[in-house]
């Protein structure tokens, strides 16, 4: 029997396990990236296992995320990741160099590789024909110390494309459209493979707009075939060299099956406060907006800023509209200033800003409260853009331009109707200005020291599991609970990213500004948060693990789990519990006190056991599902445990 892309990829990295869907396989990983949201944790990690040399083919440290200069803080772990990178032999992309993801796939990725990512969507890498997936810090920095990377084997969801997309329209509302079908949880447990005669029409870029945003459907990763369309993409990076054919057999099959005529998309808009909220945009038209902006991961090619900027010739945004351009890399500001589209934006009004994730992670462009913003961005969590009262929409570029013209959401082909506008043809040049902006690792072995500024503070410590384990539940939440609402982005928390006693003030902040005092009540005691489905879903950030932790989180128990954010837990020796009987969830209220008699004993049984409800005095059964390594790491308070009693730390 044939086998698609990703059975391939997994074949040719697979270190343990066995290629059936649910059962735990090994993957050696050939690449890894970090962002520094995420990356300081990562090199603190690092540091504390003792590595001397990166051993994976290739590894890249990026600032992309907190690169607002406020005050000492973000500078000052700037130059504590270069140090790093220079210690520990690993590629350092500077501030204003662009966002990890398209950077990476322009100058480092390779068709047939792995690559883990300390970022939730280095699933992006997949427009290339990579096993591409988001992953914990620790679960990186394992994979650059050379350890394989722990996974359940995921089921195969194969997506045929066929037709053409019609004028105005792009490749967002072909991820719009899958999440319109399959919402915020559709991917959990799944790689998605893009294949069909669509394909042809699709540039790398287009790809990776829809790779990025299989984070959004909770999928393990993305995957499109590496093809004719890719070649052409590393011949115009200057790097052909670097590509190899990688397709599925004639006969291949797939676990699930979906279909999509990309001829009868239209323009879609996901409204708030989810990306999969997804309608089409004339449902929503009229509303009046105050932000469009245009960039980031999620939608970070050439063609992306073209169309707007064909669109604006001539014209001027609406002036209460706040049009916000962000180039994802140093390479694209270059090739947009040199074909004369950055001058048509900024003459219609548009604000420049430089190459990075900006306001997508909420690091300024903030918009106006209760105001709309569209944006192009992959996520419109609550409070994420860094208003607690934003009204954040995910739409194309071509919307976004359309809108920002117009001063209200605006379908573009009502626009172009009323304009006589004709759909500009745009065709991505053979050949870009190519900046190769990256510093590779040192070719010397000299030791070298980490630099550390005053915010920077080592990991705290986490216990072994107790015998007992009793407390509170401090917080109950509904469905698809994200990272960014445990511990949030933005300019005034990340900067402590570095710092968990200082950036655990922040936990849960979006939710309940009380729970951090409440917490640090039962520090020493232990207590628990109780969840609905999709828990934890969104950014891959450890942080929103280890700052409850910090505080004295011991177990949670969900209906179901995001995957990152449940490997965050394990690896950090919280319980991840999962109800039972799903409908046990509602006769347990905040404040509740729960208690497991003998966790010891039921970690390491496979079956259900009880939790004691003794406010009430009741009790129901929950199971854990964890593997025989997490339930170790589990055991020995976290996996920095592990480590470090293996290597007598």
């Amino acid at each position: 029997m044939g086998k698609n892309v990703a059975q391939k990829l997994i074949e040719s990295h697979l270190t343990e396990g066995k290629m059936i869907p649910g059962e735990e396989i090994g993957l050696k990983i050939d690449q890894t990236l970090c962002q520094d949201a995420t990356g300081t944790m990562v090199m603190l990690e690092l540091e504390a296992m003792g590595l001397k040399n990166a051993k994976t083919e290739v590894s890249c440290q990026y600032v992309d995320h907190n690169i607002v200069q406020n005050d000492f803080k973000n500078p000052d772990d700037h130059l504590f990741l270069y140090s790093a990178a220079q210690k520990f032999g690993i590629w350092f992309s500077r501030p204003g160099n662009g966002v990890s993801h398209p950077v990476h796939m322009e100058r480092l990725g390779k068709p047939g590789k792995t690559l883990l990512g300390s970022d939730s969507h280095t699933c992006a890498g997949g427009s290339l024909g990579m096993l591409a997936m988001g992953a914990g810090g620790l679960a990186v920095a394992l994979a650059i110390a050379g350890e394989p990377f722990y996974v359940k084997m995921p089921k195969v969801m194969g997506v045929k494309l066929h037709g053409k997309l019609p004028e105005w329209t792009s490749a967002k509302d072909i991820i719009l459209e899958m999440l319109r079908r399959h919402d915020v949880s559709g991917g959990v447990g799944k790689i998605i493979e893009y294949y069909g005669p669509a394909l042809k029409d699709l540039t790398a870029m287009d790809r990776h707009i829809i790779a990025n945003m299989g984070a959004e459907l909770g999928a393990t990763a993305t995957v499109f075939p590496s093809d004719e369309e890719v070649k052409r993409f590393m011949a115009q990076q200057g790097r052909e060299e670097d590509w190899v054919e990688l397709i599925a057999d004639p006969d291949a099959t797939y676990d699930e099956h979906e279909e999509i005529d990309l001829s009868t998309i239209e323009p879609l808009i996901a409204c708030p406060t989810s990306p999969g909220n997804v309608v089409p945009v004339r449902e929503v038209a009229g509303r009046p907006v105050f932000q469009c902006m245009i960039g980031s991961s999620a939608n970070p090619g050439l063609k992306d800023f073209a169309i707007p900027a064909f669109m604006c010739e001539g014209r001027q945004s609406q002036p209460q509209v706040s049009f916000d351009i962000n180039p994802a890399s140093r390479q694209m500001l270059e090739n947009l200033t040199t074909d004369g589209h950055l001058s048509a934006l900024i003459r219609a009004g548009a604000r420049i800003h430089q190459a990075g994730c900006n306001g997508c992670i909420g690091m300024g462009q903030a918009p106006a409260t209760g105001k709309i913003s569209l944006r192009t961005v992959p996520r419109n969590f609550p409070g994420r853009s860094g208003t607690k009262e934003d009204q954040v929409y995910l739409c194309s570029p071509e919307v976004a331009a359309a809108s920002a013209l117009t001063g209200v959401i605006t379908d573009p082909r009502d626009w172009a109707k009323e304009t006589g506008m004709k759909y500009p043809q745009f065709k991505e040049p053979e050949s870009q200005e190519i900046i190769d902006a990256l510093t590779p690792p040192p070719k010397d072995e000299k030791p070298r020291e980490l630099i550390m500024g005053p915010n920077i503070k080592p990991l705290p410590k986490f216990y072994p599991l107790e015998q007992h384990m009793s407390g509170p539940v401090l917080l109950k939440v509904g469905d698809n609970v994200s990272t960014d609402e445990i511990c949030p982005a933005g300019s005034k928390v990340l900067p402590f990213r570095s710092n968990i006693p200082e950036i655990a003030k922040f936990t849960y902040s979006q939710v309940d500004e009380t729970y951090y005092d409440r917490a640090m009540k039962y520090q020493e005691k232990g207590s628990m948060i109780v969840g609905g489905e999709n828990y934890g879903q969104g950014s891959s950030r450890e942080h929103a693990v280890i700052a409850p932790r910090y505080l004295g989180l011991r177990a949670v128990i969900a209906k179901s789990y995001a995957r990152i954010h449940r490997q965050n837990l394990c690896n950090f020796g919280v319980l991840p519990l999962i109800f039972d009987n799903p409908s046990d969830y509602d006769t347990i209220d905040q404040e509740d006190v729960l208690e497991i008699d003998d966790t010891h004993k039921a970690l390491k049984s496979d079956e259900v056991f009880e939790v004691k409800n003794t406010t009430k005095n009741t009790s129901f059964k929950v199971k854990h599902h964890l593997s025989e390594r997490e339930k170790e790491w589990i055991m020995a308070g976290s996996l920095i445990n592990v480590i470090l009693a293996r290597h007598g730390g």
